[in-house]
């Protein structure tokens, strides 16, 4: 079902995904993907791919800027309307991920991860998830982790379908999305430096 849902929306898609990759070719991001590595199914990687919201721009030492400084304003807008994540149909299409599951994160994060977390492994991440749907960016890495594991243990056809309806009525009301979706999260490594350091 994936698979076929995935080609038909790829299809059904392809204007706008033509629209937008024009857009960014001749905008200041000029690239039109960002392709990373991440960890699927039993820590398997991959190559995730999304639309590129940031631009590559660098200080006098060559140094990437940090990434709110480096989002533009159309980038913006596409992680703010979840544009950004359409490329990751052929993800899906590839059988690389499902609609839905855990949301993949880097792989730096794994020797981070406690065994409990990485439960969030056994099976196929998703490009929304139940984390998605109950809070996004808007809640911490910890409650994260919890909701990632309590769909790998309830997972069922009947809670996919209500994850979809959820993250449809979400995308359209851009809900549950603050200054740390349009700047990007902190990440959980960094997020572990400063808990540490009581900051």
């Amino acid at each position: 079902m994936d698979k076929v849902l995935a080609l038909f929306l790829l299809i059904l898609l392809s204007p706008l995904i033509i629209l937008i990759a024009i857009i960014l070719r001749f905008s200041s991001i000029k690239k039109i993907f960002f392709i990373q590595q991440r960890p699927g199914l039993n820590c398997k990687p991959f190559h995730v791919i999304k639309f590129k919201t940031m631009n590559d721009e660098r200080d006098d030492h060559g140094n990437l800027l940090p990434n709110k400084d480096r989002i533009t304003k159309f980038g913006s807008f596409l992680r703010k309307t979840s544009l950004d994540e359409i490329p990751q149909i052929y993800n899906v299409l590839k059988g690389d991920i499902s609609f839905i599951g855990p949301r993949p994160l880097e792989m730096r994060y794994l020797p981070l991860y406690s065994a409990e977390i990485n439960r969030r492994h056994n099976i196929k991440p998703g490009i929304s998830g139940w984390a998605q749907v109950n809070g996004r960016n808007a809640i911490s890495w910890e409650r994260k982790f919890e909701l990632d594991n309590y769909y790998v243990d309830n997972v069922s056809f009947g809670l996919d379908l209500k994850i979809l309806f959820k993250t449809i009525i979400k995308v359209f009301r851009a809900s549950d999305i603050n200054a740390s979706e349009t700047h990007t999260i902190v990440p959980y490594d960094v997020y572990l430096k400063t808990r540490k350091n009581g900051i």
